[in-house]
């Protein structure tokens, strides 16, 4: 062998990106195919292109005049997970979008701009593609525009095929219309909008039944057999918004909770002030046949399933009892089902739920819990 061979199979080996297992190709052609559906949540004071290190918006184009912002993020915890293993990618971005856009409307605040971040082992275009579309899909639901977003492609940091998902949204409120729980007040009714399945709290608990009690996913559900039990469990998270901004704007309520994880035990406290406790009848509606089929399946106590589940209730509002019945009408003209779910009245601050199967009560400084 000459000496010259010698040299040459003594090259070292070049290194790119790619070998390393990140793609800058598959990134550029997602930010490309992505373009149409942002474009579609255009809104007055957003722009409709991305590619660019940060989004603009102009709260004065979209009618303000002396806004308070607010802001949110969130995810959607192990639903992701779910999503996955059932190859069922197309509305788990609207979840992603519900559990922030939700949060802002209770402050009272119309959302303005939503931001993603797509993370994941190896980019599969197809497979994010589907993730940003139902992503564009809330974002039209709630009136907000996407404006951007990071994708980060992350080798041996996920397993094969698994990505994870957060969502950060900006909203505004006209300065003094903002909603902080002060107006709550003994006396006032609660009212209460029917949720359209779990939406995206207690997966963990749902995944492991699944897994302990062998559900076929792909069958019908025992429940509803005209709908596969995937299809029961991937419902993906009601979005209020547009329901409820008007009502909001009137001057109509009080206050607003969002029930998410803690359920209606720890979510409705968390916008009471001082001296207002929540009695919650859990008898005044109808327990979904999604969640009595969860109870059933995992022998769940009432109490656990009123702090993990939202047991049929998505958003608890408090408003004054003569503004019940006009409320009702027009928030059921709007598509939504509302029901008369409990009263606020004197008493150390917190809620309770009662019904037929119990009693169970809270009692939460949640701000000083969280903050510490």
């Amino acid at each position: 062998m000459s000496k010259d061979k010698d040299i040459t199979s003594a090259q070292p080996e070049r290194y790119t990106y790619a070998k390393a297992g990140v793609s800058i190709d598959a990134g550029n052609a997602l930010v490309r195919a992505i373009g149409p559906l942002v474009k579609a949540t255009a809104r007055p004071g957003a722009a409709s292109e991305i590619g660019g290190f940060g989004g603009f918006f102009d709260p004065k184009a979209a009618g303000y005049t002396d806004p308070l912002l607010v802001a949110a993020n969130d995810g959607v915890g192990t639903k992701v997970k779910l999503a996955i293993d059932a190859g069922r990618h197309d509305t788990v971005g609207i979840d992603l979008v519900a559990m922030c856009v939700n949060d802002l409307i209770v402050q009272g605040a119309e959302p303005l701009f939503f931001l993603d971040y797509f993370a994941t082992g190896t980019l599969e275009t197809g497979i994010a593609q589907r993730v940003v579309a139902g992503i564009a899909d809330g974002c039209k639901d709630a009136g907000c525009a996407l404006i951007g977003g990071e994708t980060a492609e992350m080798p041996g940091m996920y397993q094969a095929g698994d990505y994870d998902l957060a969502g950060f949204c900006v909203g505004a409120v006209e300065r003094g219309e903002q909603l902080t729980g002060d107006a709550v007040a003994p006396g006032q009714v609660l009212l209460g909008l029917a949720s359209s399945g779990i939406h995206s709290n207690g997966y963990s608990l749902v995944r492991r039944l699944a897994a302990d009690k062998g559900w076929k996913l792909d069958r019908p559900a025992l429940f509803d057999p005209d709908r596969l039990l995937i299809d029961t469990l991937i419902e993906p998270t009601r979005i209020y918004v547009k329901s409820l901004l008007p009502a909001i704007r009137s001057g109509r309520i009080a206050a607003l909770a969002h029930i998410t994880g803690g359920g209606l035990l720890e979510n409705i406290p968390r916008v009471l002030p001082g001296g207002a406790h929540a009695a919650v009848n859990a008898d005044s509606w109808d327990q979904p046949r999604l969640m009595a089929f969860l109870q059933a399946q995992g022998n769940i106590e009432p109490e656990e399933m009123a702090r993990t589940f939202n047991c049929g209730i998505g958003m608890v509002l408090a408003v004054r009892p003569e503004h019940v019945p006009a409320l009702t009408a027009e928030l059921e003209a709007a598509g939504e089902t509302v029901f008369a779910i409990g009263t606020i009245g004197e008493g150390e601050t917190g809620c309770t739920v009662h019904g037929s199967a119990g009693t169970w009560a809270a009692k939460t400084d949640w701000k000083a819990e969280h903050f510490g």
